[in-house]
């Protein structure tokens, strides 16, 4: 076949260890032979960022607002331990958060469903995807170890030096204190961000704070939900047939776990970071979601929700065989591939990510895996594990056939 045009170019950001690795099979084996592929490079390994001061990965966030759409590799985000192994000049933060920030962006999560691969939650049939509002919150506390006895206190001092206080707590003796924040502006962007990926998806959408217990918090949350979508979106979800929906916490959690999933939770910082985990866990592993970062204003970054396989990538230099699931990896190339498409009017390039995840999906539910999923499998034909540059030329003498 003749290879597919693109007329606008993906912002491609590399990243490290095995699922840089990854990467460049998946390319090689699955995308340039198919696609005239057309990126805007950015290398995001640490070495490139040590190099550049970070400035690599404010670059390719700047360029993916050009653009309109990102594909990006797992990075690292560096510890004590890894600033020393690779000689780095301060602890870089992580390169997702930079992104984020400067994206104003919010994080979907779903999972990759296949048959013979149940969730934990029997009723589950179809995918949830968490929405995360990825800024502030305990993420950007502010903390203090108290001490001894004393009294903590709220003060603000407004710009006109008109200060307000308010007393925390009158400490008897030692304890800790923590100082979180959030905006107007950044709860009102995950808001649209919210209301426009449901309203694009057709699915339902839920939010779920605490605002019985955090009156002036999460209530605030809550009232600016629910005044953007009453004045910009109501219409439209009633047009759609989708709904959306405010409730606590603690309720949503119990609904969620009863329903077939379906539709998509919002959730406040914390909640989403931890929601995100138990969901992925329960329909089988972060190996198997997919993530895209929104943006309020229709800006799209697809990525692998799982790290860089870390343990794989040094058996990979001792030159051993790996069993590295490529999937998640895969689908954010395919993602990113039909957001292009879609937004450019390439039918053929939307067509193609459909027919790559199927078939990458086909050769799973064939009993064909990596080792990963091989301890999940409960289909009908025994599991094969393969390593996974044979699990990609799997996919690719399966996608050949439905070319």
């Amino acid at each position: 076949m003749e290879k597919i045009k693109m007329t606008t170019p993906l912002v491609e950001m590399d990243g490290d260890e095995m699922t840089r690795i990854l990467w460049s099979d998946i390319k090689e084996l699955l995308l340039t032979p198919y696609i005239d592929l057309n990126t805007v490079y950015f290398d995001l390994g640490l070495p490139e960022r040590e190099r550049t001061h970070d400035q690599v990965t404010v670059d390719s966030a700047e360029a993916t607002k050009a653009y309109g759409v990102a594909v990006k590799c797992a990075t690292i985000t560096p510890n004590a331990q890894r600033v020393e192994e690779y000689r780095l000049s301060q602890m870089w933060k992580s390169p997702n958060g930079t992104i984020r920030a400067i994206l104003d962006g919010t994080v979907f999560r779903a999972p990759i469903m296949v048959k013979g691969i149940s969730p934990v939650v029997k009723n589950w049939k179809k995918p949830i995807t968490i929405a995360r509002h990825a800024f502030g919150d305990v993420y950007k506390n502010t903390e203090y170890k108290v001490p001894g006895p004393g009294k903590a206190e709220l003060l603000f001092t407004g710009t006109d030096g008109a200060e307000h206080r308010q007393t925390i707590y009158d400490f008897q003796g030692p304890g800790v204190l923590q100082g979180q924040f959030n905006t107007a502006a950044s709860i009102t962007s995950f808001a649209h961000a919210c209301f426009q990926f449901a309203l694009d998806t057709r699915q339902d959408l839920w939010f779920a704070t605490k605002d019985t217990i955090s009156k002036q918090y999460d209530h605030t949350f809550k009232d600016i939900f629910q005044e953007i979508y009453d004045a910009q979106y109501a219409k439209k979800f009633k047009k759609l047939g989708i709904e959306y929906f405010y409730t606590l916490i603690d309720d949503a959690v119990a609904r969620v776990i009863r329903s077939e999933g379906g539709f998509i939770w919002a959730c406040k910082n914390y909640d989403g970071d931890v929601m995100s985990d138990m969901v992925s866990t329960a329909f089988g592993s972060l190996a198997m979601m997919t993530s895209v970062l929104v943006s309020p204003d229709g800006k799209y970054e697809y990525e692998a929700a799982h790290g860089t396989v870390t343990r794989h990538y040094y058996q990979h230099l001792q030159g051993k065989e790996t069993s590295t699931n490529p999937i998640a990896t895969l689908f954010a190339w395919t993602g990113a591939l039909r957001k292009r498409g879609e937004l450019d009017g390439i039918t053929a390039l939307q067509a193609f990510a459909d027919k790559l995840e199927q078939a990458s999906i086909a050769v799973i539910e064939g009993g064909t895996m990596t080792k990963d999923l091989a301890g999940l499998w409960e289909g009908d034909t025994p599991a094969v594990t393969v390593t996974s540059r044979d699990f990609l030329l799997a996919i690719r003498d399966e996608l050949e056939r439905r070319l």
